[in-house]
């Protein structure tokens, strides 16, 4: 069940992002350590309740939105101040 769950998810993730606009260089940076460090507390975490995978997913999912809005938000305030370069 777990497998079903984690392929699914990861099937869904890759479905939905190639819809996306490209991102930019802050946004990008930023999804990839959220996501990390998201996974590394979220498997501590988990590994307290012996649930150390979910814990590492669920901190995944949550950790790369996290670094992806703020990235996100780096790359406007470039953008809008005129730097071009990631673009």
């Amino acid at each position: 069940m777990k497998t079903i769950l984690i392929a699914t998810a990861a099937a869904a993730a890759v479905a939905l992002s190639s819809c996306a606009a490209p991102a930019g260089p802050n946004t990008q940076r930023g999804i990839a350590t959220g996501a990390l460090i998201g996974a590394g507390a979220g498997a501590i975490i988990g590994n307290q309740s012996g649930r150390a995978l979910e814990g590492a997913a669920i901190g995944a999912a949550a950790g790369g939105t996290a670094g992806g809005l703020y990235g996100n938000a780096r790359d406007q305030e470039q953008y809008n101040n005129g730097y071009r370069g990631g673009y």
